[in-house]
Protein backbone atom coordinates (compact mmCIF):
# COMPACT_ATOMS: atom_id res chain seq x y z
CA UNK A 1 0.00 0.00 0.00
CA UNK A 2 3.18 2.06 0.38
CA UNK A 3 2.75 3.74 -3.20
CA UNK A 4 -0.93 5.36 -2.62
CA UNK A 5 -0.66 8.33 -2.34
CA UNK A 6 -3.27 9.19 0.21
CA UNK A 7 -2.13 6.17 2.35
CA UNK A 8 1.27 7.87 2.40
CA UNK A 9 0.13 10.83 3.75
CA UNK A 10 -1.30 8.82 6.99
CA UNK A 11 1.07 8.80 9.45
CA UNK A 12 1.78 5.48 11.22
CA UNK A 13 -1.34 4.40 13.33
CA UNK A 14 -0.15 4.07 17.08
CA UNK A 15 -2.56 3.05 18.74
CA UNK A 16 -2.07 -0.91 16.66
CA UNK A 17 1.06 -1.29 18.78
CA UNK A 18 -0.58 -0.94 21.72
CA UNK A 19 -3.29 -2.94 20.91
CA UNK A 20 -1.12 -5.95 19.31
CA UNK A 21 0.52 -5.85 22.67
CA UNK A 22 -2.87 -6.52 24.15
CA UNK A 23 -3.93 -9.39 22.00
CA UNK A 24 -0.67 -10.93 22.66
CA UNK A 25 -0.96 -10.18 26.43
CA UNK A 26 -3.99 -12.31 26.11
CA UNK A 27 -3.21 -15.13 24.12
CA UNK A 28 -0.78 -15.44 26.79
CA UNK A 29 -3.49 -15.86 29.68
CA UNK A 30 -3.48 -12.46 30.87
CA UNK A 31 -5.84 -10.74 32.52
CA UNK A 32 -5.97 -6.68 30.36
CA UNK A 33 -7.99 -4.26 31.80
CA UNK A 34 -8.38 -2.04 28.42
CA UNK A 35 -8.92 1.28 29.44
CA UNK A 36 -7.84 2.14 26.16
CA UNK A 37 -10.13 2.71 22.94
CA UNK A 38 -13.26 4.57 23.92
CA UNK A 39 -15.66 1.64 23.15
CA UNK A 40 -18.81 1.93 25.60
CA UNK A 41 -19.37 -0.93 27.44
CA UNK A 42 -23.02 0.03 28.58
CA UNK A 43 -25.89 -1.45 26.69
CA UNK A 44 -27.92 -0.08 25.01
CA UNK A 45 -31.57 1.27 26.28
CA UNK A 46 -33.99 -1.37 26.42
CA UNK A 47 -36.70 0.31 24.53
CA UNK A 48 -34.59 1.57 21.78
CA UNK A 49 -33.39 -1.95 21.08
CA UNK A 50 -36.86 -3.47 21.23
CA UNK A 51 -37.84 -0.51 18.92
CA UNK A 52 -35.11 -1.64 16.39
CA UNK A 53 -36.50 -5.33 17.01
CA UNK A 54 -40.03 -4.57 16.05
CA UNK A 55 -39.64 -2.38 13.14
CA UNK A 56 -36.79 -5.04 11.30
CA UNK A 57 -39.73 -7.51 11.19
CA UNK A 58 -41.34 -5.22 8.17
CA UNK A 59 -39.61 -6.43 4.90
CA UNK A 60 -40.34 -2.79 3.67
CA UNK A 61 -37.66 -1.22 6.24
CA UNK A 62 -35.37 -3.38 3.80
CA UNK A 63 -34.63 -1.45 1.16
CA UNK A 64 -32.47 1.40 0.18
CA UNK A 65 -33.09 3.93 3.10
CA UNK A 66 -31.84 7.71 2.84
CA UNK A 67 -28.55 9.31 2.70
CA UNK A 68 -29.51 12.39 4.65
CA UNK A 69 -31.88 10.69 7.52
CA UNK A 70 -35.34 9.50 7.18
CA UNK A 71 -37.61 12.62 7.46
CA UNK A 72 -38.47 11.34 11.52
CA UNK A 73 -35.60 11.37 11.88
CA UNK A 74 -34.28 14.48 11.34
CA UNK A 75 -37.11 15.93 13.08
CA UNK A 76 -36.33 14.54 15.59
CA UNK A 77 -32.74 15.72 15.71
CA UNK A 78 -34.25 19.93 15.44
CA UNK A 79 -36.55 18.56 18.63
CA UNK A 80 -33.33 17.86 20.54
CA UNK A 81 -31.83 20.77 19.71
CA UNK A 82 -34.59 23.08 20.25
CA UNK A 83 -35.14 21.36 23.94
CA UNK A 84 -31.11 21.15 24.57
CA UNK A 85 -29.84 24.28 23.53
CA UNK A 86 -32.95 26.41 22.37
CA UNK A 87 -31.97 26.50 18.72
CA UNK A 88 -34.11 26.25 15.79
CA UNK A 89 -32.74 23.96 12.97
CA UNK A 90 -34.94 23.63 9.71
CA UNK A 91 -35.05 19.80 9.52
CA UNK A 92 -34.94 19.57 5.29
CA UNK A 93 -32.23 21.92 4.90
CA UNK A 94 -29.92 22.23 8.25
CA UNK A 95 -29.74 18.63 9.13
CA UNK A 96 -27.83 15.38 7.68
CA UNK A 97 -27.50 11.74 9.70
CA UNK A 98 -24.54 10.80 9.53
CA UNK A 99 -22.69 7.21 9.98
CA UNK A 100 -21.37 8.46 13.02
CA UNK A 101 -19.62 11.91 13.77
CA UNK A 102 -16.46 10.17 12.42
CA UNK A 103 -17.98 9.53 8.92
CA UNK A 104 -19.62 13.08 8.87
CA UNK A 105 -16.18 14.93 9.73
CA UNK A 106 -14.82 12.97 7.08
CA UNK A 107 -17.10 14.05 4.54
CA UNK A 108 -17.23 17.12 5.26
CA UNK A 109 -13.48 17.35 4.41
CA UNK A 110 -14.03 15.64 0.91
CA UNK A 111 -17.21 18.52 0.21
CA UNK A 112 -15.31 21.43 1.25
CA UNK A 113 -11.78 20.81 0.69
CA UNK A 114 -9.51 21.87 -2.42
CA UNK A 115 -6.21 20.38 -2.80
CA UNK A 116 -3.49 22.31 -0.58
CA UNK A 117 -6.72 24.18 1.54
CA UNK A 118 -5.64 25.45 4.98
CA UNK A 119 -7.28 24.31 8.04
CA UNK A 120 -6.71 24.91 11.79
CA UNK A 121 -7.33 22.13 14.32
CA UNK A 122 -6.42 21.20 17.48
CA UNK A 123 -3.20 19.31 19.04
CA UNK A 124 -3.70 17.07 20.59
CA UNK A 125 -7.20 16.44 19.06
CA UNK A 126 -9.29 12.78 18.10
CA UNK A 127 -7.44 12.01 14.54
CA UNK A 128 -10.52 12.37 12.57
CA UNK A 129 -10.45 15.89 12.77
CA UNK A 130 -6.54 16.07 11.26
CA UNK A 131 -6.68 12.84 9.21
CA UNK A 132 -10.38 13.44 7.15
CA UNK A 133 -8.65 16.84 5.96
CA UNK A 134 -5.42 14.88 4.99
CA UNK A 135 -7.34 12.44 3.24
CA UNK A 136 -9.26 14.98 1.33
CA UNK A 137 -5.76 17.04 0.28
CA UNK A 138 -5.70 19.74 2.89
CA UNK A 139 -2.72 20.99 5.14
CA UNK A 140 -3.51 20.79 8.74
CA UNK A 141 -1.91 23.55 10.80
CA UNK A 142 -2.12 23.11 14.77
CA UNK A 143 -3.47 25.59 17.21
CA UNK A 144 -4.11 25.57 20.83
CA UNK A 145 -6.74 23.21 22.76
CA UNK A 146 -7.72 25.37 25.94
CA UNK A 147 -10.51 27.16 25.23
CA UNK A 148 -9.39 30.66 26.56
CA UNK A 149 -8.00 33.90 25.79
CA UNK A 150 -4.86 31.57 25.24
CA UNK A 151 -6.51 30.40 21.91
CA UNK A 152 -6.88 33.32 20.41
CA UNK A 153 -3.29 34.61 19.79
CA UNK A 154 -1.77 31.78 18.18
CA UNK A 155 -4.77 31.62 16.00
CA UNK A 156 -4.60 35.34 14.73
CA UNK A 157 -1.30 34.60 13.84
CA UNK A 158 -2.06 31.20 12.14
CA UNK A 159 -4.45 33.27 10.06
CA UNK A 160 -2.29 36.32 9.38
CA UNK A 161 0.91 34.14 8.66
CA UNK A 162 -0.14 31.24 6.82
CA UNK A 163 -0.29 30.64 2.64
CA UNK A 164 -2.85 29.60 1.62
CA UNK A 165 -5.04 31.40 4.19
CA UNK A 166 -7.02 29.00 6.11
CA UNK A 167 -10.41 28.13 4.92
CA UNK A 168 -11.69 26.53 8.20
CA UNK A 169 -11.37 26.00 11.77
CA UNK A 170 -12.32 22.78 14.27
CA UNK A 171 -13.36 22.69 17.58
CA UNK A 172 -13.82 19.71 19.64
CA UNK A 173 -15.62 20.66 22.98
CA UNK A 174 -15.71 18.96 25.09
CA UNK A 175 -12.48 17.67 23.83
CA UNK A 176 -11.85 14.12 23.28
CA UNK A 177 -9.07 13.67 24.31
CA UNK A 178 -8.61 16.16 26.78
CA UNK A 179 -11.97 16.44 28.82
CA UNK A 180 -11.91 20.48 28.35
CA UNK A 181 -15.11 22.25 28.20
CA UNK A 182 -16.03 25.51 26.14
CA UNK A 183 -18.13 28.42 27.87
CA UNK A 184 -20.94 30.19 25.46
CA UNK A 185 -18.26 33.00 25.67
CA UNK A 186 -15.68 31.63 24.04
CA UNK A 187 -17.67 30.44 21.38
CA UNK A 188 -18.83 33.96 20.65
CA UNK A 189 -16.03 35.02 20.62
CA UNK A 190 -14.88 32.18 17.51
CA UNK A 191 -17.93 33.15 15.74
CA UNK A 192 -17.01 36.63 15.88
CA UNK A 193 -13.05 35.76 14.76
CA UNK A 194 -14.43 33.61 11.80
CA UNK A 195 -16.46 35.74 10.32
CA UNK A 196 -13.91 38.48 10.60
CA UNK A 197 -11.59 36.15 8.87
CA UNK A 198 -14.24 34.36 6.61
CA UNK A 199 -13.38 30.57 8.17
CA UNK A 200 -15.79 27.81 8.28
CA UNK A 201 -16.59 26.88 12.24
CA UNK A 202 -16.95 23.00 12.62
CA UNK A 203 -17.23 21.97 16.38
CA UNK A 204 -17.60 18.26 17.27
CA UNK A 205 -20.00 18.11 20.01
CA UNK A 206 -20.22 14.19 20.41
CA UNK A 207 -19.49 14.07 24.30
CA UNK A 208 -22.37 16.93 25.04
CA UNK A 209 -24.24 15.02 27.46
CA UNK A 210 -21.91 13.38 29.37
CA UNK A 211 -20.48 15.79 31.52
CA UNK A 212 -20.19 15.95 35.72
CA UNK A 213 -19.54 19.49 36.78
CA UNK A 214 -21.23 23.02 36.12
CA UNK A 215 -23.52 23.58 33.66
CA UNK A 216 -24.33 21.42 30.80
CA UNK A 217 -21.44 22.19 28.21
CA UNK A 218 -23.45 24.34 25.20
CA UNK A 219 -23.60 24.34 21.17
CA UNK A 220 -21.66 27.03 19.19
CA UNK A 221 -24.81 27.42 17.46
CA UNK A 222 -26.33 28.88 20.71
CA UNK A 223 -24.29 32.14 19.26
CA UNK A 224 -26.76 34.57 17.43
CA UNK A 225 -25.61 33.91 13.60
CA UNK A 226 -23.71 30.92 14.82
CA UNK A 227 -25.42 29.14 11.75
CA UNK A 228 -23.70 31.78 8.89
CA UNK A 229 -20.21 30.09 9.31
CA UNK A 230 -20.60 26.42 11.59
CA UNK A 231 -21.67 23.05 11.11
CA UNK A 232 -21.83 21.35 14.26
CA UNK A 233 -21.34 17.73 14.43
CA UNK A 234 -23.02 15.07 17.22
CA UNK A 235 -23.19 11.32 18.00
CA UNK A 236 -25.53 8.84 19.93
CA UNK A 237 -22.66 6.42 20.22
CA UNK A 238 -21.68 7.51 23.78
CA UNK A 239 -24.84 9.18 24.45
CA UNK A 240 -26.92 6.53 23.93
CA UNK A 241 -24.55 3.44 24.40
CA UNK A 242 -24.84 2.50 20.36
CA UNK A 243 -21.48 2.98 18.87
CA UNK A 244 -22.06 -0.20 16.77
CA UNK A 245 -24.83 1.41 15.70
CA UNK A 246 -23.39 4.39 13.44
CA UNK A 247 -25.57 7.23 14.35
CA UNK A 248 -25.00 10.93 14.30
CA UNK A 249 -25.55 14.12 12.67
CA UNK A 250 -24.37 17.48 11.18
CA UNK A 251 -26.49 20.59 11.88
CA UNK A 252 -26.35 24.65 11.30
CA UNK A 253 -24.97 26.53 7.99
CA UNK A 254 -27.18 25.32 4.95
CA UNK A 255 -24.69 25.74 2.02
CA UNK A 256 -22.31 23.41 3.97
CA UNK A 257 -24.70 21.22 5.20
CA UNK A 258 -25.95 20.83 1.45
CA UNK A 259 -22.81 19.99 0.18
CA UNK A 260 -22.00 17.20 2.74
CA UNK A 261 -25.17 15.82 1.55
CA UNK A 262 -24.72 15.75 -2.00
CA UNK A 263 -21.52 13.95 -1.25
CA UNK A 264 -23.05 11.50 0.91
CA UNK A 265 -25.50 10.96 -1.95
CA UNK A 266 -22.86 10.00 -4.21
CA UNK A 267 -21.02 7.28 -1.13
CA UNK A 268 -24.26 5.67 0.91
CA UNK A 269 -28.20 5.56 1.20
CA UNK A 270 -27.53 5.95 5.10
CA UNK A 271 -27.89 4.00 8.05
CA UNK A 272 -30.07 0.62 8.17
CA UNK A 273 -33.87 1.98 8.28
CA UNK A 274 -34.63 0.43 10.90
CA UNK A 275 -31.74 2.14 13.10
CA UNK A 276 -32.85 5.17 11.57
CA UNK A 277 -36.31 4.49 13.34
CA UNK A 278 -34.84 3.46 16.81
CA UNK A 279 -32.50 6.76 16.64
CA UNK A 280 -35.57 8.18 15.98
CA UNK A 281 -37.03 7.04 19.40
CA UNK A 282 -34.30 7.34 21.07
CA UNK A 283 -34.17 11.15 20.84
CA UNK A 284 -37.46 11.31 21.37
CA UNK A 285 -37.25 9.94 24.12
CA UNK A 286 -37.71 11.80 28.35
CA UNK A 287 -33.68 12.02 28.81
CA UNK A 288 -33.61 9.51 31.45
CA UNK A 289 -31.36 6.99 29.46
CA UNK A 290 -29.18 10.01 28.77
CA UNK A 291 -29.18 10.70 32.54
CA UNK A 292 -28.46 7.06 33.95
CA UNK A 293 -25.37 6.65 31.45
CA UNK A 294 -23.88 10.45 32.69
CA UNK A 295 -24.92 8.89 36.27
CA UNK A 296 -22.50 5.76 35.63
CA UNK A 297 -19.48 7.79 33.49
CA UNK A 298 -19.50 9.76 36.81
CA UNK A 299 -19.02 7.22 39.63
CA UNK A 300 -16.58 5.67 37.31
CA UNK A 301 -14.76 9.01 37.07
CA UNK A 302 -15.01 9.43 40.92
CA UNK A 303 -13.43 5.81 41.12
CA UNK A 304 -10.79 6.18 38.76
CA UNK A 305 -9.61 9.25 40.47
CA UNK A 306 -9.67 8.34 43.64
CA UNK A 307 -8.46 4.74 43.85
CA UNK A 308 -5.33 5.66 40.90
CA UNK A 309 -4.35 8.26 43.62
CA UNK A 310 -4.15 5.65 46.10
CA UNK A 311 -1.85 4.08 43.77
CA UNK A 312 0.68 7.08 43.58
CA UNK A 313 -1.11 8.45 39.83
CA UNK A 314 -2.93 11.90 40.22
CA UNK A 315 -5.07 12.37 37.75
CA UNK A 316 -7.12 15.35 36.93
CA UNK A 317 -10.91 14.89 37.58
CA UNK A 318 -12.28 14.94 33.70
CA UNK A 319 -15.27 17.84 34.18
CA UNK A 320 -16.97 15.87 30.88
CA UNK A 321 -16.43 12.99 28.12
CA UNK A 322 -15.70 9.44 29.10
CA UNK A 323 -12.40 9.76 29.31
CA UNK A 324 -9.42 11.36 31.93
CA UNK A 325 -6.22 13.07 30.14
CA UNK A 326 -3.32 11.79 32.23
CA UNK A 327 -0.01 13.36 32.63
CA UNK A 328 2.32 10.62 32.47
CA UNK A 329 3.69 10.23 36.28
CA UNK A 330 7.31 12.00 36.65
CA UNK A 331 9.68 9.05 37.03
CA UNK A 332 8.43 7.59 33.26
CA UNK A 333 7.95 11.15 31.60
CA UNK A 334 10.89 11.05 29.78
CA UNK A 335 9.64 7.52 28.12
CA UNK A 336 7.23 9.43 26.01
CA UNK A 337 3.13 7.93 26.10
CA UNK A 338 3.60 4.94 23.62
CA UNK A 339 6.36 3.32 25.45
CA UNK A 340 4.68 3.95 28.27
CA UNK A 341 1.02 2.46 27.60
CA UNK A 342 2.95 -0.40 26.20
CA UNK A 343 4.67 -0.91 29.49
CA UNK A 344 1.61 -0.72 31.66
CA UNK A 345 0.13 -3.39 29.18
CA UNK A 346 3.09 -5.47 29.66
CA UNK A 347 3.73 -5.13 33.71
CA UNK A 348 0.39 -3.97 34.79
CA UNK A 349 -2.08 -5.68 32.76
CA UNK A 350 -4.02 -2.07 31.94
CA UNK A 351 -4.43 -0.89 28.61
CA UNK A 352 -4.63 3.04 28.19
CA UNK A 353 -4.17 5.05 24.98
CA UNK A 354 -0.76 6.65 24.06
CA UNK A 355 -1.15 10.41 23.96
CA UNK A 356 0.45 10.76 20.79
CA UNK A 357 -1.98 9.08 18.71
CA UNK A 358 -3.84 12.41 19.46
CA UNK A 359 -1.04 14.67 17.98
CA UNK A 360 2.82 15.60 18.71
CA UNK A 361 1.24 18.49 21.83
CA UNK A 362 0.01 14.79 23.63
CA UNK A 363 3.28 12.95 24.10
CA UNK A 364 3.47 13.72 27.70
CA UNK A 365 0.01 12.27 28.60
CA UNK A 366 -2.39 9.35 28.58
CA UNK A 367 -5.80 8.77 28.01
CA UNK A 368 -7.72 6.92 30.03
CA UNK A 369 -11.83 5.65 29.40
CA UNK A 370 -13.83 4.95 32.07
CA UNK A 371 -15.30 1.70 30.11
CA UNK A 372 -14.38 -1.23 32.88
CA UNK A 373 -17.09 -1.09 35.27
CA UNK A 374 -15.79 0.63 39.27
CA UNK A 375 -14.72 -3.07 40.70
CA UNK A 376 -12.31 -3.60 37.21
CA UNK A 377 -11.16 0.28 37.54
CA UNK A 378 -9.97 -0.38 41.04
CA UNK A 379 -8.58 -3.55 40.04
CA UNK A 380 -6.06 -1.83 37.54
CA UNK A 381 -5.16 0.44 40.53
CA UNK A 382 -3.88 -2.26 42.51
CA UNK A 383 -2.44 -3.34 39.40
CA UNK A 384 -0.66 -0.12 38.57
CA UNK A 385 0.24 0.59 42.60
CA UNK A 386 2.42 -2.96 42.24
CA UNK A 387 3.84 -1.88 39.40
CA UNK A 388 4.98 1.04 40.54
CA UNK A 389 6.17 -0.30 43.73
CA UNK A 390 8.28 -3.18 41.97
CA UNK A 391 9.37 -0.43 39.26
CA UNK A 392 12.16 1.71 39.13
CA UNK A 393 13.63 3.85 35.81
CA UNK A 394 17.29 4.14 35.34
CA UNK A 395 19.44 7.21 34.53
CA UNK A 396 19.56 6.05 30.81
CA UNK A 397 15.34 5.75 30.63
CA UNK A 398 15.36 1.98 31.35
CA UNK A 399 12.78 0.59 33.27
CA UNK A 400 14.08 -2.29 35.82
CA UNK A 401 12.32 -4.70 38.28
CA UNK A 402 12.77 -4.24 41.72
CA UNK A 403 13.22 -7.20 43.84
CA UNK A 404 10.50 -8.15 45.49
CA UNK A 405 10.54 -7.48 49.12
Amino acid sequence: MEEFHKVRRLPPYVFEQVNRLKASARAAGADIIDLGMGNPDLPTPQSVVDKLCEVVRDPRTHRYSSSKGIPGLRRAQAGYYARRFGVKLNPETEIVATLGSKEGFANMAQAITAPGDMILCPNPTYPIHAFGFLMAGGVIRSIPVEPDDSFFGPVERAVKHSIPKPIALVLNYPSNPTAQVASLDFYREVVAFAKKHELIVLSDLAYSEIYFDGAPPPSVLQVPGAKDVAVEFTSMSKTYSMPGWRMGFAVGNERLISALARVKSYLDYGAFTPIQVAATHALNGDGSDIAEVRSIYHKRRDVMVESFAKAGWQVTPPAATMFAWAKIPEPFAEMGSLEFSKLLVEKADVAVAPGIGFGEQGDDHVRIALVENEHRIRQAARNLKRFFATTEVAPDNIVSLKAHR
